[in-house]
């Protein structure tokens, strides 16, 4: 199937945590896809064991076109765990499949792909009406990435989130490394 179209990011859900799985077999046919990963402790037969796993489940980003995918969930087992989210309409009057832009996702990447104490991973329900500043990084290790400063557990950070389906904060950025967009 030709992939020459619009590619777009789609979050997507996959069921019974297998977004793994399907990330295998995404990469051996060669498409992009990305799920945000975190160190944590997991209990294994030989003790515990400091292993990278996903740090939102049940979640993967998915670059392709709507068609391809489509025509991947219908014709090959493997993907029939993915599910596309829908955003509905505050009037509930329309539904459209989530597509996240491109700007947005790389921003997302970019921090999401720091795998150590300076990013944290939040629960995107927790800023639903709060609003804030938002800010680009000029300085550092996270410079061009664009943001919206939020208050979480009383201390102000950058936070980069996809409205609906996850949140990523990073943990500090001096005051001087940012101007307000």
């Amino acid at each position: 199937m030709d992939l020459s179209g619009n590619l777009q990011w789609f979050p997507m859900r996959v069921t019974y945590n297998r977004e793994l799985k399907i990330k295998e077999s995404l990469d051996e046919l060669g498409v992009e896809n990305f799920i945000p990963m975190h160190y944590e402790l997991v209990d294994t037969k030989e003790g515990r064991k400091r292993m990278l796993v996903p740090a939102i489940h049940n979640l993967i980003f998915v670059h392709s076109t709507q068609e391809f995918i489509t025509h991947l969930k219908m014709t090959r087992k493997e993907f029939e765990p993915l599910r596309y989210i829908i955003k509905t309409s505050l009037e509930k009057t329309s539904s459209v499949i989530l597509r996240v832009p491109d700007q947005q996702m790389e921003n997302f990447m970019r921090v999401a792909t720091v795998q150590d104490e300076s990013v944290m991973f939040l629960d995107y329900k927790d800023f639903i009406g709060k609003e804030g500043r938002r800010v680009r990084i000029n300085e550092g290790s996270f410079a061009g990435v664009e943001g919206t400063i939020k208050r979480i557990k009383k201390n102000k950070h950058v936070v980069v989130q996809i409205e609906g389906v996850a949140a990523v904060a990073i943990t500090f950025v001096p005051s001087n490394y940012l101007s307000f967009i």
